[in-house]
C-alpha cells in the first residue's frame, strides 16, 4: 500500500550501540508500551468466557463534583459520534488480517490507549435486553487511570470523585475515533463506553487478552484494577488475540520489566514519572534557565494586533489564494479516514468553549501559587504534556473575529498547554505523508478536550474562563507559548521549540481571571543552535524556511518563513495530508526520558545545563544528527494504511510522499525568495470579498524590514514606528457578512 521505509539501524563507526540505540526505537508501534506480547496465553479461556451467561447493563454510578460534571458533559459530546453513516464502498485494504489489526491497534495507541486487544464477538457479550448489531469482532481499549494530584493540592478535591469518569471519557474518545475510522473505510462499527455501552466490556477484555478473571473481578497484569474500558464492535475482519493464562498476573516483575522488555516502557521510566510532583509533569522544565523576557526581541509597544481574517488559512478559505486552495482548505487535514473521524468531535466541542459562570467565587482559590499548582496538576491528569502560565500581552489578542467583529481583551491570564503529536508515529512517517493531518488533529482534539473541561470546571467555581482552540481562538498562541516559558522561537519561523520534544506539538490555551502565579520565559540556547543548524530549511519540501539571518517582522525578531508558500503546500499536498516535515527533521524532535539513548539524554542535559559548551557541541550535534540518520522513516513505526478520502470513500492515493533525510540536498539560494506580508498589506478585518495576495509586492517588502540591531537602535533613539506595522483598517461596513463555511462550522 506504500513505499517501504528504512528498516535497519544506521551504522556509526566507533560509537558503541548502547550510547545511540533507544530500546524502543525498533519496537513495532502496534504492540504498545506494555509488553503484552510476552505474557502466557490460554486458548481454553475462550470457551469458558463465551459460555458465561449474558449480564444486564450496570446501573450508572453517580459522579459528583465540578470536574466530574464537566467530564460527563464531554462524554455526551463524544457520544454524539459513537455511531454513524458507513462509507458506501470498502477501502482497498490487504487480505492480511494481522496487518488490518495492526492498523486499528495503531490508531488506538496513537490516540494514547494504554493497551489494545482484539477478539471475536460472542453473542452473550451483548448486555441482556440490549439491541445487538451484526458485529463479529470487538476491539477492546484499556486506559490506565491518571495519576492523582499530590496531597495538599487543590486539584485533588476535583479529581478524586471524577477519577474513573475522566478515564472512561478518554477511553470513549479513543473508541469513537477508531469506530469512525473503520466506518470511513466502509465497514460498520460502533463505540461503547460508560453509560453509552451495550456490551460486557470486562468479558471482552478477557477474551482479547488484556485481563485475567480472578474470582468476581477482572485484573490487568500491569495496572491491576486501575483502568477503564471502551469497546468498538465491528463487522471489519481482524486477526484476534488469545486470552491470557491465569499465571500471566505473575509475569510482570523483575529486572526484565525494570529494564524494558522488548523495548516496551520500562519500570524505571514509570517510577521516574511517579516520583515527580504532580504539577511538574513528566519533563524537567524546572531545570531550564528562566529569564525575564523571551530570547528573541519583541517590541511590545509596536507589535500590531492583527485580525483573524489575515491568517493565511483563513485567507485560503475566503478565496484569497485561489480556487484550488479554497477548495482544499476544508479537507486538507481530513483526507485520511482517521483524521476525518477526529473532525466531528472537534467540531462538536466548539459550542462549549465558553459558558455561564457561577454567581459566587469559591473562596478556596485565593492563593495564586496554589491555584497555579492545581491547574497544572489537573492539566497533566487530563493528558497535557506541558503546561505553563503567563499574563496575556495586549498584542496576543486578535483584533477582530473572522467576520470583522472587534475583539476586546477579556481575561488576564493564559494557561498554555502543549500536546505531543506522537514521536513514534512521526518516526514512521515522512512528515508530509497521509498520517500528517491526523497527527495535527490528534493534538487539536486532545487540547480542546482538556482546555474545555478545565474551563467548565473553573466557571463552575465562579471564575471566568474560556478554551481557545484551533477551531475557535481569540488569541494568538505563539507569543503566549513564549511568555509561558515553554520554548523559544526557532528557525522554522513562526514556531516554538521546546528543549525536551522540539517542535512536535500542538498548543491549546485557556484564558481566565482565576488568580495565578505566572512562569517566566526560558533560555536553553536555541538562538545559537538554530543560527547554525539549517536542517529544517534544507529539508523543507516547498523551500518556505529561511536560510538568512533574523529580521524584525510586525515587531518580532524571527527567521521569517514564507507563510504563503508553506500554506499553499500544506493545503494542496497531493501525496499526503497537510505537512509537518520541519518537525520531523528537527534535531530536537526527540523524547528525553529514562528509556532514551544515553547519547540523547546526555546531549539534552548538556544543552540545557552547559550552554557555554554550545560553540563546541552544536557543530557536532548537527553533524551527528545527520550521521545517525535521524529523520529516516522506521518501518516498525508505520502502523497506518495510506488512504485518501475522496467523495466520502477511502481510496488508494495516486502517490505517497516517501522522503527520507537528505544531507546532500542542495538548495539554490539565488532562487529562494521569502515573501513578506506585514500588517500594512493584510486584508481589512471585515473584508467579505476576495482580497488576492500580491506576491511580487510581498517579495519586495523585504527591503523595508529592519534588522534586530537596527530596531534596537531606532527604539533607543525614539525613532518612528515603521509604517508597515500599521494594520489595514476595517472597511467600515456595519453589517457583518456571513463567512464561507469552514471545516469546524456546522
Amino acid at each position: 500500500m506504500s513505499a517501504t521505509p528504512c528498516q535497519t539501524a544506521p551504522k556509526l563507526t566507533g560509537v558503541p550501540k548502547v550510547f545511540v540505540r533507544e530500546r524502543s526505537k525498533y519496537r513495532p508501534f502496534h504492540l504498545g508500551s506494555f509488553p503484552l506480547e510476552v505474557l502466557r496465553r490460554d486458548a481454553s479461556v475462550m470457551v469458558v468466557e463465551t459460555k458465561r451467561p449474558a449480564i444486564s447493563a450496570p446501573v450508572a454510578p453517580r459522579h459528583e463534583g465540578l470536574l466530574a460534571s464537566a467530564a460527563l458533559r464531554y462524554c455526551e459530546i463524544i457520544a454524539k459520534d459513537i455511531d454513524g453513516d458507513v462509507a458506501p464502498a470498502c477501502a482497498p485494504v490487504p487480505d492480511d488480517l494481522a496487518r488490518c489489526a495492526q492498523d486499528v491497534k495503531g490508531a488506538a495507541y496513537f490516540m494514547d490507549a494504554s493497551q489494545v486487544g482484539v477478539c471475536r464477538f460472542p453473542e452473550r457479550a451483548w448486555y441482556a435486553g440490549a439491541d445487538s448489531l451484526a458485529h463479529t469482532y470487538a476491539i477492546v481499549i484499556l486506559v490506565e487511570h491518571g495519576r492523582l494530584p499530590d496531597q495538599g493540592n487543590i486539584a485533588l478535591d476535583w479529581v478524586l470523585p471524577a477519577h474513573k469518569c475522566v478515564s472512561e471519557m478518554r477511553a470513549g474518545e479513543i473508541a469513537v475515533c477508531v469506530a469512525g475510522q473503520i466506518r470511513n473505510m466502509g465497514w460498520s462499527a460502533r463505540a461503547h463506553f460508560a453509560e453509552y455501552s451495550r456490551v460486557d466490556a470486562e468479558r471482552l477484555a478477557v477474551l482479547a487478552g488484556l485481563n485475567v478473571r480472578r474470582g468476581d473481578e477482572c485484573v490487568n497484569p500491569f495496572v491491576g484494577r486501575s483502568y477503564s474500558l471502551a469497546v468498538v464492535s465491528t463487522s471489519y475482519e481482524l486477526a484476534v488475540d488469545e486470552p491470557l493464562h491465569a499465571r500471566a498476573l505473575q509475569a510482570v516483575t523483575g529486572l526484565r520489566y525494570w529494564w524494558g522488555i522488548n523495548g516496551a516502557q520500562s519500570g524505571r521510566e514509570r517510577r521516574r514519572r511517579a516520583k515527580r510532583a504532580s504539577h511538574l509533569g513528566r519533563f524537567p522544565m524546572e531545570t531550564v534557565r528562566q529569564v525575564e523576557r523571551p530570547t528573541t526581541l519583541i517590541l511590545d509597544d509596536e507589535v500590531p494586533r492583527v485580525p483573524k481574517r489575515a491568517a493565511f488559512f483563513e485567507r485560503a478559505l475566503q478565496g484569497d489564494l485561489g480556487k484550488k486552495s479554497q477548495r482544499e482548505r476544508t479537507r486538507f487535514s481530513f483526507k485520511h479516514p482517521l483524521s476525518r473521524s477526529q473532525l466531528g468531535m472537534i467540531r462538536n466541542m466548539v459550542p462549549f468553549q465558553d459558558g455561564p459562570i457561577a454567581d459566587k467565587e469559591d473562596e478556596r482559590f485565593h492563593d495564586p501559587d496554589a491555584n497555579a499548582r492545581a491547574i497544572k496538576s489537573l492539566s497533566y491528569f487530563l493528558g497535557a504534556d506541558l503546561t505553563g502560565i503567563c499574563e496575556i500581552p495586549r498584542y496576543a489578542w486578535f483584533s477582530h473575529k473572522e467576520d470583522g467583529t472587534p475583539i476586546e481583551p477579556y481575561h488576564r491570564y493564559a494557561v498554555v498547554m502543549l500536546i505531543d503529536q506522537g514521536h513514534e508515529t512521526m518516526e514512521g512517517a515522512s512528515g508530509d505523508d497521509w498520517i500528517s493531518g491526523a497527527q495535527s488533529m490528534r493534538g487539536y482534539l486532545r487540547g480542546a478536550e482538556i482546555a474545555g473541561i478545565i474551563a467548565e470546571t473553573l466557571r463552575g467555581a465562579g471564575f471566568a474562563a474560556r478554551s481557545q482552540t484551533n477551531a475557535d481562538s481569540d488569541v494568538l498562541h505563539i507569543p503566549l507559548i513564549l511568555w509561558a516559558g515553554l520554548g523559544e522561537l526557532s528557525r522554522i519561523g513562526e514556531l516554538v521549540l521546546n528543549p525536551f520534544f522540539g517542535p512536535r506539538f500542538k498548543s491549546v490555551v485557556l484564558t481566565t481571571d482565576l488568580p495565578l502565579t505566572v512562569d517566566k520565559p526560558i533560555d536553553f540556547g536555541l538562538q545559537y543552535f538554530c543560527s547554525r543548524c539549517l536542517k529544517c530549511a534544507r529539508e523543507c519540501p516547498c523551500d518556505a524556511i529561511s536560510f538568512s539571518d533574523k529580521v524584525m517582522f510586525n515587531g518580532y525578531e524571527m527567521w521569517k518563513p514564507d507563510v504563503e508558500r508553506c500554506t499553499r503546500y500544506r493545503l494542496t499536498n497531493a501525496k499526503g495530508s497537510a505537512c509537518g516535515r520541519c518537525m520531523k527533521m528537527c534535531p530536537l524532535n526527540k523524547v528525553v526520558d529514562a528509556d532514551g539513548a544515553l547519547l540523547t539524554r546526555g546531549a539534552s542535559w548538556l544543552g540545557v545545563n552547559a550552554m557555554w559548551l554550545k560553540p563546541l557541541l552544536v557543530p557536532i550535534a548537527t553533524w551527528l544528527d545527520d550521521r545517525l540518520g535521524n529523520g529516516k522513516r522506521i518501518a516498525a513505526k508505520k502502523w497506518w494504511f495510506d488512504l485518501e478520502m475522496v467523495d466520502g470513500v477511502a481510496v488508494k492515493p495516486k502517490a505517497t510522499n516517501a522522503r527520507d533525510v537528505d544531507p546532500k540536498r542542495k538548495v539554490d539560494l539565488r532562487s529562494k525568495t521569502i515573501a513578506f506580508y506585514p500588517a500594512s498589506v493584510m486584508p481589512p478585518p471585515d473584508a467579505a470579498q476576495v482580497v488576492p495576495v500580491d506576491r511580487k509586492a510581498a517579495m519586495l517588502a523585504r527591503d523595508a524590514v529592519e534588522s534586530p540591531a537596527s530596531a534596537r537602535r531606532r527604539v533607543t533613539e525614539r525613532g518612528r514606528v515603521p509604517s508597515h506595522y500599521v494594520p489595514t483598517p476595517p472597511q467600515g461596513s456595519e453589517q457583518r457578512e456571513p463567512r464561507e463555511t469552514g471545516p469546524y462550522k456546522t
